[in-house]
């Protein structure tokens, strides 16, 4: 593991915006969990400079607590908080995925890799009863944490706040591997890190698809499989079109996809990519919970102030 933080461009100090009385006056979009900023919010969040607060769920508190949504008991913080290497997270709601464990992994990463399964009520009573719960509140290498309190009455959309707010999570981690719930880990987690991050000094991964790479077709074929509705991904398509989204092309090189799959997320802890799922995840929040749709728009503006890739 390296010694110390890489560079973050142009972002040194990043916090997030705090609301004890919500602001709804927005356009469109939002939640009482990530906030209503306006479409002049949106853009600022956009203009990158070297001390910025910005919208970053988890707006009814300081921190991740209580009352903010997500809600997590006081124990289970204090351990994510005692975590300050690699985190490696994963989630299941209401009971979608199969709990699958992780293989080949060292008895070092073992000892000192955070390995964390966020589940809800539904979720945890069934690995009570398939698996049993430790007192140490594991099942085989995974810690459960259940979280309570969900604000949104999608169990999918639930899933998006550990998937990009691990940074918020687990604020003393330096890195974080992120699976999706249907995926099993099968290779050490400081070998992916060596290999996707280290070797190649970079602080953002991301897992390619495996037939799409262009947004305008992975949004035809989210309509197909009816995997939401229709009329809000046209709305949403349309939107970052007038912005100037152009179909994926191989003038885009050396970009090779405009829509990952998004089931891995590899990266380091520092501010611009925690400005980067934190834009992010306001779009998942402000759109749809399609996240291979929104990557793009907040990876081009984001390049667009700071050339980081």
């Amino acid at each position: 593991m390296p010694k110390v933080p890489s560079f973050s461009p142009v972002l040194k100090n990043l916090t997030y915006i705090y609301e004890e009385n919500l602001n709804k006056e927005t356009e469109f979009g939002g939640s009482n969990f990530g906030g209503y900023p306006t479409l002049k919010q949106r853009d600022d969040s956009y203009d990158i400079r070297e001390s910025m607060s910005v919208h970053c769920g988890f707006v009814k508190g300081t921190k991740p607590d209580h009352e903010t949504g997500f809600d997590i008991d006081n124990s289970d913080l204090l351990q994510m908080e005692q975590c300050h290497g690699v985190v490696v997270a994963s989630a299941i709601f209401g009971a979608f995925d199969n709990m699958l464990q992780p293989k080949n992994i060292s008895k070092y990463s073992e000892q000192t890799v955070c390995l964390y399964m966020f589940v809800d009520e539904e979720t945890k009573s069934d690995l009570e009863t398939e698996h049993g719960l430790s007192d140490g509140k594991k099942i085989g290498l995974w810690r459960i944490v259940v979280a309570h309190n969900l604000p949104y009455a999608n169990g999918r959309r639930n899933g998006k706040i550990p998937k990009f707010l691990l940074h918020r999570l687990f604020p003393n981690a330096r890195f974080s591997l992120w699976i999706d719930g249907k995926l099993q880990l099968l290779v050490d987690p400081y070998q992916i890190l060596e290999r996707l991050l280290w070797r190649k000094n970079a602080t953002f991964a991301i897992s390619r698809h495996y037939i799409r790479f262009d947004v305008f077709e992975e949004a035809e074929a989210n309509k197909a499989a009816r995997k939401y509705d229709n009329a809000s991904i046209d709305f949403q398509v349309d939107f970052y079109k007038k912005e100037g989204l152009t179909p994926y092309s191989e003038a885009k090189l050396p970009i090779t996809s405009d829509a990952p799959e998004v089931c891995a997320i590899i990266r380091e802890h520092v501010p611009i990519s925690n400005l980067f799922t934190c834009l992010w995840f306001k779009e998942i929040d402000r759109f749809t919970s399609r996240d291979q749709l929104s990557f793009s728009t907040v990876r081009d503006r984001v390049a667009a102030k700071t050339n980081w890739r």
